[in-house]
């Protein structure tokens, strides 16, 4: 696994001060080079970016230029090879847009229990992105997401238990000349609901046979988040589909209807969201549904923040051979990150370098795709080290203290109104036992990461 640690106490100060070169294009054959081809890392003159130097509005207009250029390396033609250590600019600059994209989730969820739209959005599709401060995105939104975990216990409103989870967008036409593609984006957020809550706790695999032609009952994935994913409201005869359904009729609409045009598939999630981006990514591309009529595959690449594993040996293997890839952007002192299989994980399941694989590989849970450590552990609020703002907050500004991102937070972030919310359905709805469980796991996890 490819990774790079950004600690603020030891971490060299121009990391995120470095501009990098690119990969150039092979203009002969329009085709992407190949590692060998690949112009080295060069380093400017540039100060900190903490310190905002006169240059850093040059700077940044120079490397958003060169986005419709490079956007297939900085989407992960290569496996982010040469762009992770250092992090390159214009990687970071979408790692941050892509992230905010997400925030918007979080900021448009309504947690009012008197409110109409209580565990859903507030917002209508068309004014969603304006509303939460990003009218000038580039995105427009197409489709809003709702999941339905298969979990029997007694829901917080009304007859559907299908919460709102995120929302399909795509780029529109002005965008499309900045980014070099017409981009169609899928964000996720977290965990909130306490049906969500039991579905990350089921920790077991299952094959997830999302494939009818072919089950590949090898490939196999967490049930909680699979349960999330494919369960419905058929029960109910105005009740939702599928995510899996609205997803993928979603998508597939908007490739037909984009048809002819450079593409990409670009998921986005944070914490519970970034399994389902990465189930998402899987099923697309084992279904086909990003190769168009003359043979051409569009990208999937998902952006991951602050994620855990999704599936075993067998499900990161079978994404590796359909050209998923998988940015994971990780906290090194998040719990999240290391759940599921804490302890029959890829570390495990194997003996003397990879050589030798203990027979029960195939039930350990394996991280996919590359990975970008940030350490922000020194926190005076321990709920920042999986916090989504504070992620994008250390990357806009690497340099900060922590301390001044600690002052920065007055505790009524969503996060907290989210676990308050808990808390109180906890009390109507017999919950406190998982409650207990799931904040005892997390408080060892956090604590075992000082020692």
């Amino acid at each position: 696994m490819k990774h790079v640690t950004f600690s603020l106490e030891s971490r060299p100060q121009q990391y995120f001060g470095k501009v990098c070169n690119l990969p150039k294009k092979n203009t002969e054959t329009g085709s992407s080079p190949s590692r060998s081809q690949q112009a080295p890392l060069i380093s400017s003159a540039a100060n900190s970016m903490a310190a905002r130097p006169a240059n850093y509005k040059v700077v940044a207009k120079i490397t958003s230029s060169m986005l419709a250029h490079f956007w297939r390396e900085v989407q992960g033609f290569h496996n982010w090879e040469n762009l992770i250590e250092p992090l390159h600019p214009l990687l970071r600059q979408e790692i941050i847009r892509y992230g905010e994209l997400v925030t918007a989730c979080y900021k448009a969820f309504d947690l009012q229990p008197t409110s109409k739209r209580y565990l859903n959005c507030k917002y209508g599709k068309k004014s969603l992105l304006r509303e939460v401060g990003m009218d000038n995105s580039g995105y427009e939104v197409t489709k809003y997401i709702y999941a339905t975990p298969d979990i029997n216990i007694p829901i917080q409103n009304g007859d559907s238990c299908g919460r709102w989870i995120g929302y399909v967008a795509v780029s529109d036409d002005d965008s499309v000349r900045r980014l070099g593609r017409r981009d169609i984006v899928v964000t996720f957020r977290g965990t909130v609901t306490n049906p969500e809550w039991i579905a990350n706790l089921m920790s077991s695999l299952t094959p997830a046979r999302l494939d009818p032609h072919d089950p590949r009952p090898d490939v196999k994935v967490e049930s909680g988040f699979l349960s999330l994913y494919t369960s419905d409201e058929s029960d109910n005869k105005f009740g939702l589909g599928s995510c899996r359904e609205q997803l993928l009729s979603e998508v597939s609409r908007l490739i037909n209807k984009y048809k002819g045009e450079t593409l990409s598939i670009t998921l986005a999630g944070h914490s519970m969201g970034s399994s389902l981006a990465i189930l998402l990514a899987y099923d697309i591309s084992e279904l086909g549904l990003n190769i168009s009529t003359d043979s051409s595959i569009v990208p999937v690449t998902v952006f991951s923040y602050g994620g855990p594993r999704v599936g075993n040996s067998g499900f990161k293997k079978r994404c590796e051979k359909l050209g998923v890839k998988v940015l994971r952007i990780v906290n090194v002192n998040d719990p999240i990150t290391k759940l599921p299989g804490v302890v029959f994980n890829e570390n495990f399941r194997v003996l003397m370098g990879g050589r030798y694989e203990f027979p029960w590989s195939c039930s350990c849970y394996a991280h996919i795709g590359v990975e970008l450590v940030l350490d922000f552990f020194n926190m005076q609020n321990p709920s920042c080290v999986h916090d989504l703002e504070t992620y994008i907050s250390l990357l806009r500004c690497p340099n900060n203290i922590v301390d001044e991102i600690n002052n920065q937070r007055d505790g009524s972030d969503f996060l907290s109104k989210a676990r308050d919310l808990l808390s109180l359905s906890a009390q109507n709805f017999n919950m406190i036992p998982w409650r207990n469980a799931a904040e005892n796991m997390m408080i060892n996890l956090v604590q075992s990461q000082r020692t």
